[in-house]
């Protein structure tokens, strides 16, 4: 039970919020006043707060088996729902390419295919017994080197050393599983890389959270997620584990570090061959980690979990209670502890109930963020316990050797590889993408998307234009735009036309600015004018005024007055959008930027009352324009749209794609595309209809 004064606040910042909100809308109605105005960023975490509310309300009435049963149920099927089917198991075709004797272990390289011709890279630790032992999963956390990372060596030989096995695997994109090659070895896409961050082949293009989240991006258009083959790739480990015969296959445990212990929480929850386990440095609940450092890689976000109430507890209790350690770090500055010591103790609640306390721990150690000496010790003692069946003190270094005071760097030290990435090297030239036919996740999602092809265009050519319009408006998740209220800040004359500062107030206390140019003498038409980069991205506006035409070039939201504070700029920004978290907040809770820019833009339209409009929409605004144009054609004469991809498909397939995160709406290539968009658009307003791709 969360004690009274945590739930008091839990729910006292929603309101405070609301009332600062309405303080907000109070100050805009004087015209002396500068508005005070709340970022998209700000109304998505009070969204964000209200669902996660929710969800803990459900929680606190969970009461006897039958409810924590199907709590878990539940929210197991949700997940494997989310991160799209997993595919048909195939030979793994394993094989041992070479073996390294290290002192009290043996090492094992280690290479099979997870897919067909796709293959994993692995090193697999071994004790120095000839009985059969257990065996301990070791996903990676995002080191570049994958599998050769000092911290990840280090609890696989100690763990060898105590008479469990260890394999350790590259992830997708990690070590030497790197998706996107460049076969000149020239490293030409590394301008907006910070290169003090080495890439462990030449032919590396991409650091591997690059390239994760532009798989990412490409599986949400598929309604999946990167995550379903990171998965795959460790239940695949499994399955070799368990076809060794030095292997005890009912004793397997699975422990990782940052993105590590992503994949570690994700595999407990869904693999029932995990007996034990113990995510690290990555459990914390969704609201402390949006609260501070916001929504990490495409991978660590599912789809609609927020809305339909599934929190980073819920991976430790949907296979409760099998033994799990949770690790964290009292300095990590990525995932709060103070959101890990609150899984811990719902998870802790939810063992208690089924009568298992002792099977769920935390282990606090005071270090930053990483798989730090402390954690390895605890998770050795935790998994022999459970996968040996004996208690045992296990040291890496006895404490006796440790120096008078302890700093970062001695802990660091103790971290350092073992063997170099070389030394492990599992695949001929280092990389998989190398070997003769290998095929990549790009090539896989490729595949997926021209399937869905055939599938969604006998179906949409059937559809009526009003049917047409209906599956738009559930792919999307509209709903009706609530009222809004227009208000004119500003008001100044130039020669022949005159400016109108606008702000456009919503009932959620979001405000977008607008400027309307209106020509003196005749009007000859109206232009609704959004440009991606917000009202001062160039000088169209002024081109048409200057032409008798009345403009508003009005911005959307995430655009100009709600876009995040330059001091706000995260990981992404340079490849994946000014907002990208705000993006994957938004997502998380079942939304994307997209729908909410086209209830934007109808709400503009409102401006005009029964005019009928020129639609113009640029950039990061051509696809909800395109959208809005499809969805209300009787409110506009034309519509050019410009600078917007050709297609989604082209960019599941497509390895080198920029900003293209904002665009992505999850599961729209099972519906439609935009080449479908334009058609529908097209068939209501004949030749009206001008498109410019993006270059």
């Amino acid at each position: 039970m969360k004690p009274r004064r945590s739930l008091f606040s839990n729910l006292l910042f929603p309101v405070l919020c609301l009332i600062n909100v309405a303080l907000h809308a109070a100050d805009n109605t004087s015209e002396h006043k500068t508005p005070s105005v709340a970022t998209l960023g700000d109304l998505l975490k009070m969204r964000f707060s209200t669902m996660t509310l929710a969800r803990n309300a459900a929680f606190e009435k969970l009461n006897g088996e039958a409810d924590l049963r199907r709590w878990q149920d539940e929210r197991r099927s949700f997940f494997r729902r989310q991160i799209g089917a997993f595919p048909e198991r195939t030979p793994l075709n394993a094989r041992v390419t070479g073996r390294l004797q290290g002192k009290g272990y043996r090492v094992e390289k280690v290479i099979f295919e997870s897919r067909p011709r796709h293959h994993v890279s692995a090193s697999l630790y071994l004790p120095e017994t000839s009985k059969p032992c257990p065996a301990i999963l070791i996903p990676c956390g995002h080191s570049h080197t994958g599998k050769a990372s000092g911290q990840y060596q280090r609890a696989a030989i100690l763990f060898a050393r105590n008479g469990m096995a260890a394999l350790c695997y590259d992830p997708v994109s990690q070590g030497e599983r790197y998706q996107v090659i460049d076969l000149d070895g020239g490293n030409s896409h590394f301008e907006d890389i910070p290169r003090k961050l080495a890439v462990p082949h030449p032919a590396v293009r991409h650091l591997c959270t690059t390239e994760h989240t532009l798989i990412g991006i490409g599986s949400i258009l598929l309604g999946e997620n990167i995550a379903q083959y990171r998965i795959w790739d460790g239940m695949r480990a499994i399955d070799y584990l368990q076809s060794r015969q030095d292997i005890q296959a009912d004793r397997i445990g699975c422990t990782g570090n940052s993105g590590g212990g992503t994949l570690t929480s994700y595999l407990m929850a869904l693999d029932n061959r995990i007996v034990a386990a113990s995510p690290g440095s990555y459990l914390t609940t969704l609201q402390k980690l949006v609260d501070t450092k916001g929504p990490q890689d495409a991978e660590q976000n599912i789809f609609s979990q927020v809305a339909f109430g599934m929190d980073a507890a819920d991976y430790v209790m949907m296979r409760a209670p099998i033994p799990i350690l949770i690790c964290t770090g009292t300095r990590d500055s990525t995932f709060d502890i103070r959101g890990t010591r609150e899984v811990f103790q719902q998870a802790n609640r939810f063992y208690s109930h089924l009568g298992f306390p002792e099977r769920v721990a935390l282990h606090e150690a005071n270090v930053p963020h990483g798989y730090y000496i402390q954690h390895r010790e605890a998770v050795a003692r935790w998994m022999h316990r459970w996968l040996v069946g004996q208690e045992k003190v296990i040291w890496e270094k006895p404490r006796s050797e440790w120096p008078a005071k302890v700093t970062d760097e001695f802990l660091r030290s103790l971290s350092e590889p073992v063997w170099t990435a070389e030394q492990l090297q599992c695949s001929p030239r280092g990389q998989v993408m190398l070997m003769d036919g290998e095929r990549s996740v790009f090539h896989m999602n490729t595949d997926k998307a021209t399937a869905l092809t055939k599938l969604r265009q006998e179906k949409w050519r059937a559809a009526s234009a009003n049917e047409k319009r209906h599956i738009i408006h559930q792919t999307l998740g509209m709903t009706e735009t609530g009222s809004v209220r227009f208000e004119t800040t500003r008001s100044v004359e130039q020669n022949g036309y005159s400016i109108n500062d606008i702000l456009m107030h919503r009932t959620d206390g979001i405000q977008l600015a607008a400027k309307s140019y209106v020509p003196k003498g005749e009007i000859t038409g109206h232009v609704l004018y959004l440009h991606g980069e917000g009202m001062a991205a160039d000088e169209v506006p002024i081109a048409l005024v200057k032409q008798s035409q009345q403009v508003l070039s009005a911005e959307l939201s995430g655009i100009g007055l709600t876009d995040v504070p330059h001091d706000k700029r995260t990981w992404g920004y340079g490849r994946f959008g000014l907002d990208n978290q705000e993006i994957f907040t938004a997502y998380l809770m079942g939304d994307s930027f997209v729908r909410m820019r086209i209830a934007d833009a109808l709400s503009w339209t409102r401006h005009f009352g029964d005019i009928k409009v020129e639609l113009i929409g640029v950039e990061e605004a051509a696809i909800p324009a395109l959208h809005v144009a499809a969805l209300a054609p009787e409110q506009f004469q034309r519509i050019r749209v410009e600078k917007m991809v050709r297609s989604w498909t082209e960019v599941v397939s497509e390895p080198e794609h920029y900003n293209q995160l904002v665009n992505a709406v999850h599961g729209v290539l099972k519906h439609y595309d935009l080449p479908d968009l334009v058609e529908l658009t097209k068939a209501n307003m004949s030749d009206s209809v001008d498109v410019n791709w993006r270059p």
